[in-house]
């Protein structure tokens, strides 16, 4: 009986969270158990070899399957923006549009996006993090699904207008002009934010602590809101008291009001005092009350300091006593800041936006950072100078992608884009990196986008390259005034293909496919494979060496190799021969089919074609 009872309630709780059909639709098709491989596409690559940055044709979940193998955890920032599932052709599900007919349109969107972000998570670094946009027809599913995905992980949810133009929408009288980026990361991370103005810090006194600004010594509570924050303040060397405003009481504790055990975040409001960290204004005229009755009259008449109330409790304690009028503040240092950079603010404002709406904006909050970008118009227009056409559909403008890329990395950071569309992540991360000296890698992922109604379609190849490549070599459009000539911004791209080689239990592989996947896991670029009996890349502290066959009159070539860097990785298919050849400390040895199947998640025997 207690079995059956246990049972029962295990089947009747509630589960909290989000919930799908998951069971009940056709799965994706990329859910086999096969094995992905990638072909170069040497006339579509920009710049020579050794690439840096990836550009591959094919279904995405292929494609993240692949990258586990190479980039488990080296990924500092994931942007994407995937289909919106509005039901208007905008999401293609094995080949066909999910419209909004379909009667299992939201779980399949859900399965679709499950399966791809449970990899994407894998690959981010401990400092890494994922931005994905959305609209309002999945934003709330969205945010249920990236929780289940990485719990306790959202930072924030930036919100950003698309147009500037209005329209009722679904006879509602409203307007959806706005898009949502749903922002999640891992625990390292930290937005760079921007440098705060530090003009205002002097040294006035010659303070040994270094420059300061006053700063206030009040925060954003009521004394019904933080009652043991309302207390007064008395400058040691004057003598005068200074009642603390009810409707924003002291920003620091007291002393005299710190409960056994409680710890403090600051230095309660005595040390701070005794450390002359208070600045003490000017009293020329303090006033004394001889009775309470004097007080409250005075209160009355509106003549007595500003921060008394006929309501407040402590009336009794200041007769008697010197009152000041004005307020301390607080002296702070710059050597105190924790970091020097403003927070970055989850609202992106228009580039379009007008000064003087700016200035009140900025004077409103002048502790954060706001990121500012372009209509959905510009990014179309951009499309169009560069490709001289309007064949992709509602592009990002640039700005948007560039700021969070801004905000999110530096150095040789990789940014993932599997969603890769027209390709606007990889050209803001080359706009960075052109504006910064950066050195930041991307990976885009683009599919075809063919259906059975469009098979030769193919947005990679005929939208996503050639926009890389013009921004990458620069380019020309027509103007009222004439061809403006627009400059490149340097960099480079290998072009790849998805090539699924089938499941059983003798698998063929191509060298050039195994020789692109050890260069990916060891290397931040790669190059070509050639016809050599040994192929080698590297520096002279880590290489990697791929042996397609063993022969025995490349021993004395491959030992004198193997001197050139302090640490190499070989690869064959013999590596039990090869080892007997290659005993050096510094090397190790691995097997091809055992490496890149572990490495790929499936239990299966590679060998080569």
């Amino acid at each position: 009986m207690l079995r059956l009872l246990e049972a029962r309630d295990q089947r009747d709780a509630t589960r909290f969270g989000l919930v799908w059909e998951a069971n009940e639709i056709e799965r994706d098709q990329a859910l086999n158990n096969d094995f992905v491989a990638l072909d170069l596409d040497r006339e579509k690559c920009v710049g020579t070899a050794p690439w840096r940055n990836l550009l591959i044709e094919g279904d995405n979940y292929d494609v993240l399957r692949y990258l586990r193998m190479a980039f488990t955890g080296q990924v500092k920032c994931i942007l994407i923006d995937p289909p919106y599932n509005t039901g208007n052709n905008d999401f293609i599900y094995n080949d066909s549009f999910v419209t909004k007919e379909d009667s299992w349109r939201h779980s399949t969107w859900l399965e679709f996006m499950y399966r791809r972000l449970t990899l994407a998570r894998d690959l981010l670094s401990q400092d890494g993090v994922i931005f994905v946009h959305i609209g309002e027809e999945e934003m709330t599913r969205l945010g249920c699904l990236m929780d289940k995905i990485m719990p306790g992980r959202k930072v924030a949810t930036f919100v950003w207008r698309t147009r500037s133009g209005s329209n009722d929408s679904k006879h509602y009288f409203t307007s959806l002009d706005h898009e949502y980026v749903l922002c999640y990361a891992n625990a390292d991370f930290s937005f760079a934010g921007n440098t705060k103005g530090l003009k205002d810090y002097d040294n006035p006194d010659n303070d040994p602590r270094g420059p300061w600004v006053s700063g206030d010594l009040t925060k954003a509570h009521s004394i019904r809101e933080r009652a043991n924050a309302y207390y007064p303040v008395q400058n040691p060397r004057t003598g005068i008291w200074y009642p603390c405003n009810p409707e924003r009481v002291w920003a620091f504790a007291s002393e005299s009001r710190i409960e056994p055990g409680q710890k403090l975040r600051s230095k309660p409001m005595e040390q701070l005092i005794r450390e002359d960290k208070v600045l003490w204004p000017e009293e020329p005229n303090p006033v004394l009350y001889k009775s309470l009755k004097d007080l409250k009259q005075a209160i009355g008449e509106g003549t007595a300091p500003k921060n008394f109330r006929l309501e407040l409790p402590d009336l009794e304690f200041w007769v008697g006593k010197k009152i000041g009028r004005n307020m301390p503040r607080y002296k702070k240092h710059k050597s105190e800041l924790k970091r020097l950079e403003k927070p970055i603010s989850t609202w992106i404002i228009p580039a379009a936006t007008k000064k003087p709406d700016l200035d009140e904006l900025f004077a409103e909050q002048p502790n954060s950072t706001f990121l500012m970008t372009g209509y959905t118009s510009d990014g179309t227009s951009l499309l169009r100078e560069m490709l001289g056409n309007s064949d992709f559909p509602f592009p990002k403008p640039l700005e948007l992608i560039q700021s969070l890329v801004a905000q999110a990395t530096n150095g040789n950071d990789i940014v993932l884009d599997f969603f890769g569309g027209s390709g606007t992540t990889a050209h803001a991360v080359l706009a960075q990196n052109a504006e910064d000296d950066g050195e930041r890698r991307f990976i885009l992922v683009s599919t075809t986008e063919a259906t059975a109604d469009d098979p030769t379609k193919n947005v990679c190849r005929d939208i996503t390259q050639k926009r890389l490549a013009k921004a990458i070599n620069g380019y020309s459009y027509p103007t009222k005034k004439g061809l403006k000539e627009v400059p490149g911004l340097g960099g480079d791209f290998a072009y790849l293909r998805t090539h699924r080689i089938a499941a059983g239990s003798l698998l063929e592989i191509e060298h050039a496919q195994v020789w692109i996947a050890l260069q990916l896991a060891h290397l931040d670029s790669f190059k070509p494979y050639e016809e050599k009996p040994f192929l080698w890349a590297g520096d002279k502290d880590s290489a990697v060496c791929y042996v397609p066959r063993f022969r025995g009159d490349i021993a004395a070539a491959l030992r004198r190799k193997v001197k050139e860097s302090a640490s190499v990785a070989f690869y064959s298919w013999q590596p039990q021969t090869l080892k007997q050849h290659i005993r050096d400390s510094h090397v190790s040895h691995f097997s091809i089919s055992d490496t890149l199947t572990r490495r790929f998640g499936l239990n299966l025997t590679l060998s080569p074609a």
